[in-house]
């Protein structure tokens, strides 16, 4: 922990991002409570809760072919604070959604909700690394997940407070004040990064980093490394869990707050303990550390409280995974293709993310049950830890 206190005190532009982070991060899980307890206060389906989920990832994913693009193109500090006006706009334009005939209108300010948020954050992810010294992405990219995790757990404790306490509407008001304190911080912070106008169209750009990942096969694994991260996009699962076990125990929007809460204190705690400890070799131990902690999560998850405790194991590890993945993209991509591999490494992520949450609609409808689905989620992570054991040893040892 004192080596990130030393860094954000080195670091002024670091300390300011992070703390936006921190600020609309928490406001974020105000909204997301909000609307899951909506969604089930009207009663709907399985597939339209897992389709909501989805559409938290797949902006991002529609997008990353143009937004790296631009990102390697225009400046970072106006861009941001564009896309930190729509996150507003777009968050108050929550308090419209009043009843299911409007659905459709939640389904589109989503969409534009969260196609700002990924682009916000593909925006900052490439900004680090033209910041920062090569040596300190590994602890910027820590400390960003930490503040994700730290913000994933008071958020989502203290938003499943207000929206049984306020209301819906509150949650949305409250998120969107966050968002424009973040924005009044941004304004006022100076970035000095030169941004290359090469006179190349966006096409011509698209085509090179198709051929820069052709010639470089390594930081295309890697990306698909991370992306398996995925996998732990939980919201469906749990959205379904309280639906279906813990609804008659208590209220929907405490139990959403409070499953989510659990599982964000190991997302903060992880890379506390881990992140001295981790390295490329033992990255593959970490997939299998995952996968042991879902296996454990799917036996207990009928059982409230021991589902709460299981799931502080589940986060445990998936901080580390993130961030240490995330940074061996960063140190494998030459900077002049930093912003476009950030958009299309986030695209690949994002995709697995929201197939994962459709996926986890349409085999509850079938009749899969949720232990199985998260079991087979378990599964696959013990697969990923044989791929990386394979790219470890053809691109990475040595």
């Amino acid at each position: 922990m004192k080596q990130y206190i030393k860094l954000l005190k080195n670091e002024y532009v670091l300390r300011r991002l992070s703390t936006i982070q921190l600020i609309s991060y928490f406001g974020a899980w105000f909204s997301n409570v909000a609307i899951y307890t909506l969604l089930i206060e009207m009663d709907v389906s399985a597939g339209v809760i897992a389709l909501v989920a989805a559409l938290h990832f797949l902006p991002g994913v529609l997008q990353a072919p143009v937004s790296g693009t631009f990102i390697d193109r225009l400046a970072p500090k106006k861009l941001m604070l564009w896309l930190l006006s729509i996150e507003i706009v777009s968050t108050l334009s929550l308090l419209m959604v009043q009843d299911i005939s409007l659905l459709w209108l939640l389904y589109i300010i989503i969409f534009i909700r969260m196609g700002a948020a990924s682009f916000y954050f593909t925006a900052e992810m490439s900004l680090l690394p033209r910041i920062l010294h090569h040596d300190h992405l590994k602890q910027a990219n820590e400390i960003h997940s930490v503040i994700w995790s730290f913000s994933y757990t008071v958020g989502m404790a203290v938003s499943g407070f207000v929206v049984y306490a306020l209301g819906v509407k509150a949650a949305f008001v409250l998120d969107a004040l966050l968002f424009f304190i973040g924005f009044l911080l941004l304004f006022n912070v100076k970035i000095d990064v030169i941004v290359t106008q090469s006179g190349e169209s966006v096409i011509r750009m698209m085509k090179k980093t198709f051929t820069y990942l052709k010639e470089n096969k390594h930081v295309l694994h890697l990306m698909f490394v991370h992306s398996l991260v995925g996998l732990t996009s939980f919201d469906a699962v749990v959205a379904l869990m309280v639906d279906r076990y813990y609804s008659a125990v208590i209220a929907t929007s405490l139990a959403l707050g409070l499953m989510h809460s659990s599982r964000a204190v190991g997302l903060v705690f992880g890379p506390v303990f881990l992140g001295k400890w981790i390295n490329d070799k033992r990255l593959l131990y970490l997939f299998l550390f995952q996968g042991i902690a879902l296996f454990v999560w799917s036996y207990v998850m009928e059982y409230f409280y021991l589902s709460l405790l299981a799931s502080v194991f589940v986060g445990f590890f998936t901080t580390t995974l993130w961030s240490y993945s995330y940074t061996l993209i960063q140190h494998k991509t030459d900077k002049e293709y930093y912003g476009r591999i950030v958009a299309y490494n986030d695209m690949i992520f994002l995709t697995v993310a929201s197939v994962t949450s459709l996926l986890t609609g349409e085999l509850a409808k079938i009749g899969f049950s949720l232990q199985s689905i998260v079991a087979y989620m378990a599964a696959a992570f013990f697969m990923s830890s044989i791929y990386y054991a394979w790219i470890y040893k053809r691109y990475i040892r040595g």
